[in-house]
């Protein structure tokens, strides 16, 4: 799970280099052990996120058998939990997010409209389509425009972010300056296709875009879950589509313990033989013990 490795690289480098008799069949019932022991740590993590006051989410495909599927990932910047479904449809979604009422991060995936929170559009996939849409239009000055003022105003408030951090008390100065932003673009008389489609789209996200100037601690990009989206990429290309739901499932669940422990400091194989179920009580137990050790200590 940590290495990304084959089942059958691991039975045959074992049984290379152990002189094992390890076969693939074995390590299956052991994941597959594994996966039910740490369903408990899984939902653990779960709601440790909808408790809390930011989530990030993304999905991509998945191949089950030859069949498509999707993997939806939750995570803020210490929990991490992947979910396998059938479809795309934000309903899924929501089941997992009952009760949640922070900000949810996501890219502009029409599905996430209909979550009832504050939400935060990723603005690097804004900026990126925007760039892209600049360089299918060359010729198209209105657009240059569109995209020289969000630029403009968007430079100033990431100066910010680098110099203060994700702080409202330092952000919350750049709402005049979207508002202004705002009424200029809806006082500009736009002839162009691709001016007007981008006012629309710049006008029809107004209350997505900027929701982190509100609110401490909320990134104004979904990196945190593309990040955590790339490790499952990983995982998918060492299973090939070998895998059923059931055993996608277990290794879903084995991946969020896993790139849990990362984010929150914790070595993974510490975790595991440790046999707790608890990342967080895990890992306060062990800063609570090296606490101890440095007071202890002789000067």
């Amino acid at each position: 799970i940590e290495f990304f490795i084959p089942q059958r690289a691991v039975a045959m480098t074992f049984n290379r280099l152990y002189n094992f008799n390890l076969h693939r069949s074995s390590l299956n019932y052991i994941k597959s052990r594994m996966g039910k022991y740490y369903e408990e740590t899984k939902q653990l993590i779960l709601r440790s996120i909808v408790e809390g006051p930011l989530v990030h989410a993304d999905e991509t495909r998945a191949n089950i058998k030859g069949t498509d599927g999707y993997v939806w990932v939750l995570t803020n910047m210490r929990d991490v939990v992947y979910f396998v479904a059938d479809t795309r449809e934000a309903e899924i979604i929501q089941n997992y997010l009952i009760g949640f009422t922070g900000v949810l991060v996501s890219d502009f995936y029409a599905a996430y409209d209909s979550f009832d929170c504050p939400q935060q559009r990723c603005l690097i996939h804004l900026i990126r389509d925007l760039n892209t849409a600049v360089l299918a239009n060359p010729f198209d000055e209105q657009l240059k425009g569109i995209a020289a003022s969000f630029s403009d105003l968007l430079r100033p408030i990431v100066e910010t972010v680098d110099q203060r951090g994700l702080k409202k008390y330092f952000l919350k100065k750049h709402i005049k300056e979207v508002d202004h932003f705002y009424l200029n673009l809806s006082r500009v008389d736009y002839k162009s296709e691709s001016a007007l489609k981008w006012k629309d789209r710049l006008e029809r996200n107004q209350g997505k875009l900027f929701t982190f100037l509100r609110y401490d601690g909320v990134p104004w990009n979904n990196n945190n879950a593309e990040h955590a989206i790339k490790a499952f990429a990983r995982l998918r290309d060492v299973l090939e589509g070998t895998s059923t739901k059931k055993g996608l499932e277990e290794y879903l669940t084995l991946l969020s313990v896993c790139q849990t422990c990362k984010y929150m400091g914790v070595d993974f194989l510490d975790f595991l033989r440790s046999g707790e179920k608890d990342i967080h009580a895990f890992a306060e137990s062990r800063r609570g013990r090296r606490r101890r050790t440095n007071s202890s200590s002789p000067a």
